[in-house]
């Protein structure tokens, strides 16, 4: 691990948000995953049948393709390390089948953008889906942070503060 990666699960797992700015290439995202997965870790092997506790991890990226790119790159070393971690994407493109699934059995990790988190937050029923939520991390926050989707974001974070008042917020930005 990288001096910043380290330095950050030990900012989040003494309770605080953060932003960490690094250029392209120096373990952002992953540095923004490491602390859930230690939490993930701690927490131990679920029972087999049974359910969970609900989302640990809200990761929202500008992009629909790059959620789905980042899970892809996460599941690697989380199979590695044998994590008994699951972790899924929810963008307008997942299927419908998929999308009820994920309101009755919710991964560790949920991977999305911020469209859908808005849909998420106006749905029936939102306030328990994320009542177990931690962390939010929030990917490429220089491109999203001004303009309408950023307004979104917003009002879809505050929201989830109101659900999960004591989740963490890690700000990702190469700028």
């Amino acid at each position: 691990p990288r001096p910043h990666q380290l330095q950050l699960i030990d900012h989040l797992q003494q309770g605080h948000s953060t932003l960490l700015i690094a250029p392209t290439g120096a373990g952002k995202t992953l540095a923004g995953f490491l602390p859930s997965l230690v939490e993930l870790e701690a927490r131990g092997k679920r029972k087999p049948g049974s359910a969970g506790n609900g989302i640990h991890t809200l990761y929202i990226s500008p992009l629909k393709a790059l959620a789905v790119d980042i899970a892809r790159n996460l599941e690697a070393p989380v199979s590695e390390m044998d994590l008994a971690v699951r972790l899924e994407t929810r963008t307008g493109d997942t299927p419908s089948h998929k999308r009820q699934r994920q309101k009755l059995n919710p991964p560790d990790i949920l991977l999305t953008t911020p469209e859908q988190l808005a849909l998420f937050c106006a749905g029936e029923g939102s306030r328990a889906y994320f009542a177990d939520l931690k962390c939010v991390v929030l990917d490429e926050v220089h491109a999203i942070w001004s303009g309408k989707r950023g307004d979104l974001l917003s009002l879809g974070l505050g929201r989830l503060q109101s659900f999960a008042p004591g989740m963490r917020r890690v700000g990702l930005s190469a700028t």
